[in-house]
């Protein structure tokens, strides 16, 4: 087990000890007020750990509290873990960008695209070019998610069982098959759409490697780094946090039985776009990895020019998602952000009304974690809680606002 502790004074990295305090009193009040369950805060600069804070319960109503080495279902913070697997795969001429998703998941040379009409009676039309594995990497492909409840495809999804998650004893190969059956919501290219590409990419991964995606992980990607907490699933589950979602008229923090199974038992499907669970210790190697260009303690997975090629904005034209994604759910804000592959990347920090960095990477789950990694102030940020959904609070801009105004250098 990774320790995670403050590794530098603050003063000595540019920031105002006593103004970075201001994340503990903040945070603490959510906690005091019920709105949060409990909280983990790490911040790094120059690759030393500058602040490390926590508060609240990992479990409210057994009085457990969140510590160093609690664990945490970290949701959709898998799909930059999926995107530099990818990328991996890429780097040793597995396949180009532009290679049709069909050449590794057949079925998906055969999938229509949504023109009109209803869930029950869909309009559609042919592809006039295939879903590349590029379209996958940047959640251009058309594809969406079933939660989303804005577009009769996505009903389409929940009806073939697909809402927060694959039917039960169903595998990431039979997931795409099925995907594949039903229509994109637009041509590939054309928009952005928050979605299941990512798992698809996960399965593309199983294909090309010859292993599932969940021992691919481990050997090419945890083992290598020392991420020895992060997996699909946990044994030692009195270290997991408990799940919560707010309570509608208070929003106080409630436990929520029905997700708080996640993460307890191996899952039959362990998908690209979420599903691990980790510790605040081994994301913050993974994050120094991208800060450092691929490589950590002398252990490299992608060249720096690969990552910077990942974490440049890939949208057409070089728009951002307000202009060329659909106003739906995502885990991250749409103006003044662009999106990688993998990554959401900040363009324009005052279209984003944020205090942050241009250039600035991130991505967050479901349960309300998030990391960004900013390459211009050398600063990585991890937030690790379990509340459900991520739009409850305003945790990470008020998180992005409390370390910029810390740094004084």
């Amino acid at each position: 087990m990774l320790e995670l502790k403050v590794e530098v004074d603050p003063a000595d990295v540019g920031f105002d000890p006593k103004r970075l305090a201001r994340i503990d009193a903040h945070f603490s009040r959510y906690v005091d007020d019920g709105r949060l369950p409990g909280w983990l805060i790490a911040v790094s600069r120059r690759g030393k750990v500058a602040y490390l804070g926590a508060g609240g319960q990992r479990d409210m109503e057994n009085g457990k509290p969140v510590e160093r080495d609690t664990l945490f279902r970290i949701y959709s913070m898998t799909k930059p873990i999926t995107a530099v697997a990818a990328m991996m795969l890429y780097e040793e001429g597995a396949f180009e960008l532009k290679d049709p998703v069909s050449r590794f998941i057949p079925s998906f040379a055969d999938t229509r695209v949504y023109r009109g009409g209803s869930a029950l009676k869909p309009v559609t039309e042919t592809l006039k070019e295939p879903i590349k594995i590029w379209h996958l990497l940047t959640h251009t492909a058309g594809l969406s998610y079933g939660f989303h409840h804005a577009h009769p495809v996505d009903t389409l999804y929940r009806a073939a069982g697909f809402e927060w998650g694959p039917p039960n004893g169903t595998d990431l190969a039979a997931c795409c098959e099925r995907w594949a059956e039903l229509p994109l919501l637009f041509q590939p290219g054309t928009e952005w759409n928050y979605s299941v590409a990512s798992d698809v990419l996960g399965r593309v991964i199983e294909v090309i490697s010859g292993i599932k995606l969940d021992q691919f992980f481990e050997e090419r990607i945890f083992q290598p780094l020392g991420m020895r907490d992060t997996r699909f699933w946990v044994e030692n589950t009195d270290r997991l946090a408990a799940f919560y979602s707010p309570q509608p008229s208070t929003l106080q923090a409630v436990r929520n039985n029905a997700m708080d199974r996640v993460g307890r038992e191996r899952p039959a499907c362990c998908l690209g776009g979420d599903g691990l669970v980790s510790t605040a210790a081994d994301y913050h190697r993974f994050t120094q990895m991208l800060l450092r260009g691929g490589e950590l303690d002398g252990v490299r997975l992608l060249g720096n020019r690969t990552l910077r090629y990942m974490t440049r904005n890939h949208l057409p034209g070089g728009v951002d998602l307000e202009t060329f994604g659909r106003p739906l759910f995502a885990e991250t804000t749409f103006a003044g952000v662009g999106y990688g592959l993998g990554f959401s990347v900040t363009l324009d920090p005052v279209a984003n009304k944020v205090l942050s960095s241009p250039g600035e990477f991130a991505w967050g789950g479901a349960a309300s974690t998030a990391f960004w990694v900013d390459p211009a102030e050398q600063i990585t940020a991890l937030l690790f809680t379990q509340l459900f959904p991520s739009s409850t609070h305003p945790l990470r801009p008020q998180l992005r606002q409390l370390v910029y105004q810390a740094l004084v250098d």
